[in-house]
């Protein structure tokens, strides 16, 4: 059984009632945590997500209008549009949602007007991807809403290219993949060329994930996420020049690109040389996983966040600062910066037994540091975007 979150989902369908009625449909969709294979998505290359206890909770219903009218409760922000003029406005966090909305109607279903109240306890900016839950949450509504019989794949392709479009990040598909297909006490191993998936049972005894929100966004993030990306398309570009059937990273073996690194700008080298390596990582600790190899997975936790600091160039002072403590700490076995990088989370393996007084140590020494309260989870892996029964 899944336990919501009673207070939020309470508020949710009280500002509902207040605003615009008693009828409504109440869904949750989940942030997402991603174990190992970071910036390999957008290279159609391996990742290991898996959809978390925290998230978004909808409360959405039809308006008989021609109109859209949303309610964001966090940021205590409302907006009103009309359904023939849909595009980006203003307020960011509404782009996500009037993005999956373009992307719905330019695929010819019908969308007509709606309410939609939302609140929830993904942080934002921790790296846990509140984005792809407001794609994916608005896709799976509107689609339940007004009967469109998309499936999972439509509404996951839906919310990327809203991302892409409306919200200007080109981000991969993994986000909004795991936010759909999620399942609970797994991990997916997702191939992002054929979107083939495995889902992995959590099978480290004795350990649990523990998430560190370091509480800083810099500045570089979304600008530096899509200049990573056009920089492994550049390397893609030299590589084709010998060797026409690359068409992604995916395709390119460490000694391919050793044969050609003098064609190569050193940091265009050391960026397909980290997505390569990544890769391999996400295989060998798939296997790690199946075979419960708690140290040998951990230590590919650490090589991926060396890889996304020095090769990468991806993580910053804080990130760093937190992985340090955790290679410092007996109890914990692994940890990396996780999501785009430049802020966010630190995902680390630590022993159950152990759990709160790791935490309460790393927010000691962070506090002392950096003078910020470090923000410590304790998350479970949950089910993808989905319908809450309305007794609960």
């Amino acid at each position: 059984m899944i336990l919501y979150d009673k207070n939020i989902l309470n508020t949710v369908q009280n500002a509902f009632r207040e605003r615009y009625g008693e009828v409504f449909k109440l869904i949750f969709s989940p942030g997402r945590i991603n174990l190992i294979g970071e910036h390999t998505d957008y290279n159609e290359g391996f990742v290991m997500p898996g959809a978390i206890d925290k998230g978004i909770y909808f409360a959405i219903a039809k308006n008989d209008q021609d109109v859209i009218r949303l309610h964001s409760l966090d940021l205590g922000e409302e907006t009103d549009v009309k359904l023939n003029e849909v595009q980006p406005i203003s307020l960011p966090w509404a782009n996500y949602i009037l993005g999956v909305v373009e992307e719905l109607q330019k695929a010819q279903c019908k969308i007509l007007g709606f309410d939609m109240v939302f609140g929830g306890d993904i942080p934002i900016g921790a790296g846990l991807s509140s984005s792809a839950a407001l794609e994916c949450g608005t896709g799976f509504a509107l689609d339940h809403l007004f009967n469109l019989n998309l499936g999972k794949l439509e509404i996951i392709k839906a919310g990327q290219q809203a991302e892409h479009n409306f919200v200007g990040v080109q981000c991969g598909i993994m986000d909004q993949f795991a936010n759909v297909m999620g399942k609970k006490a797994h991990l997916i191993q997702l191939d992002c060329r054929s979107l083939d998936y495995v889902y992995s049972p959590w099978a480290i005894e004795g350990y649990q994930i523990l998430l560190c929100n370091s509480k800083v966004k810099h500045s570089l993030a979304e600008s530096q996420y899509n200049q990573r990306r056009l920089e492994c398309d550049t390397g893609v570009r030299i590589l084709q020049k010998t060797h026409p059937e690359v068409k992604s990273l995916r395709n390119v073996s460490i000694e391919m690109l050793e044969r050609m690194k003098v064609q190569f700008l050193e940091v265009i080298f050391q960026r397909c040389s980290y997505v390569i390596e990544e890769n391999k990582r996400v295989l060998k600790a798939s296997t790690a996983l199946k075979e419960g190899q708690a140290l040998q997975l951990g230590s590919l936790l650490y090589e991926s966040h060396k890889g996304l600091s020095e090769k990468y160039e991806v993580s910053c002072k804080e990130l760093d600062f937190l992985v340090d403590l955790a290679i410092a700490h007996p109890a914990v076995i692994g940890a990396r910066m996780m999501g785009g990088g430049f802020g966010g989370c630190t995902i680390n393996l630590v022993k159950k037994s152990e759990i709160e007084k790791v935490a309460e140590e790393f927010q000691k020494a962070y506090l002392e540091v950096y003078q910020i309260h470090l923000e410590c989870y304790q998350i479970q892996l949950t089910n993808g975007t989905h319908i809450i029964n309305q007794e609960v």
